[in-house]
């Protein structure tokens, strides 16, 4: 559904003139590794050799130039015909004008990038509804209603034959907690928390951001618990910090990039102020779940949220929150893994999947899909 540019998602500039942007934004859905191997073209070639029986379907080629910031772009626009008496030949004239090409392919254009349309490359103007921004999947994309529509219709459909739901995962105090380098205690400093984030051990919770001059302390049992719900949900981050430093946690959550590929949503990606909404989220709301430990921020999906028990381990968190008590750093203790918080909520999630999957709620869903 990403992101942004450290991204695995394709590039523009690796999308051949055949490609529909519309297929890209739907295997930014897939996780499987096929999936993720496969091009927007290829899954275009096999799809049209599915029936020997139906015509052969063309593609005409329209090619348009257009002008933005003051250099002149070569850009591909692709219609496919299917009436018997006029399909034509990619040898013959098909130069069109633009006028045409956009009457029978948009509108409604399903979105922009950059200012032009994902489908047809028409400029944006006024006219155009600006849809919802989704620049974690892509910097500068902004997605139409219908498009976003048809998206959540696709995953629903693909989850649910997947035994999927979706699962939306905030970061801070629910996952991990950090602290900047200048809000260590002197408690903490005297222990050597610092020293500790700079080994160089494979299992360790306890990590140095440096370009972001933070401390972050992974929740125990959070490796396990990613890695068993990714089996049950198809996962998002959500968070209100910003998109460098979520990028950065979801490096240390997930460095195999298995979890969330683009699915990392920053305050950047907002559409209201000091909230969160399912509104730039791809994945159905009547299947979504929310793990966060702050309730306000979700004004409009309090159903969807299971509150979280929050985490603070370091004595700035303490402090933020008003506790007058010595952190679990300072303590040099930690939540147990196995009956902590994370693994607590793991058997709520199981037992979540179980109910939607064995009550026959999937199958009322899947019949109106």
């Amino acid at each position: 559904m990403s992101l942004a540019a450290e991204s695995p998602s394709p590039s523009m500039s690796s999308l051949s003139g055949s490609d529909d942007f519309s297929a890209l934004l739907d295997a930014e859905l897939e996780f499987d590794s096929d999936a993720d191997s496969a091009s927007p073209a290829d899954t275009s070639a096999s799809a049209t050799s599915d029936d020997d029986d139906e015509e052969e379907e063309e593609d005409v080629v329209v090619e348009v130039d257009t002008v933005e910031q003051g250099s002149t772009k070569r850009r591909r626009v692709e219609e496919q015909h299917q009436d018997r008496g006029t399909a034509m030949r990619p040898d013959e004239d098909a130069i069109g004008s633009f006028k045409d090409a956009e009457i029978k392919i948009c509108p409604p254009h399903p979105g922009f990038l950059r200012g032009l349309c994902i489908k047809c490359g028409k400029i944006q103007d006024e006219e155009d509804v600006p849809g919802v921004a989704c620049g974690y999947i892509h910097e500068g994309l902004r997605l139409g209603t219908s498009e976003i529509e048809r998206l959540r219709g696709s995953d629903l459909k693909k989850l649910l034959r997947e035994r999927k739901l979706v699962l939306i995962l905030d970061l801070d105090h629910t996952l991990i907690n950090s602290t900047r380098l200048h809000d260590i205690s002197a408690a903490e400093m005297d222990l050597g928390i610092q020293t500790a984030a700079l080994k160089d051990d494979p299992d360790r919770s306890l990590f140095t951001l440096e370009r972001m001059h933070m401390l972050t302390k992974l929740r125990p049992f959070v490796r396990r618990f990613l890695k068993e719900a990714s089996n049950m949900f198809e996962m998002y981050i959500y968070t209100m910090g910003d998109k460098a430093y979520s990028i950065e946690v979801a490096k240390l959550l997930d460095p195999g990039n298995v979890y969330f590929g683009s699915k990392v949503i920053s305050n950047s990606d907002c559409t209201q102020r000091h909230q969160k909404g399912l509104d730039v989220v791809l994945g159905a709301e009547s299947i979504a779940v929310i793990l966060d430990d702050t309730e306000d921020v979700w004004q409009k999906h309090k159903e969807n949220l299971i509150l979280m028990e929050r985490y603070h381990y370091f004595a700035s968190s303490c402090r933020q929150f008003g506790f007058s008590v010595r952190s679990l750093s300072e303590l040099m203790v930690d939540e147990r893994e196995s009956d902590g918080a994370l693994s607590t909520i793991l058997d709520v999630l199981k037992r979540i999947h179980t109910i939607f999957f064995d009550s026959g709620v999937e199958t009322a869903l899947s019949s109106r899909t």
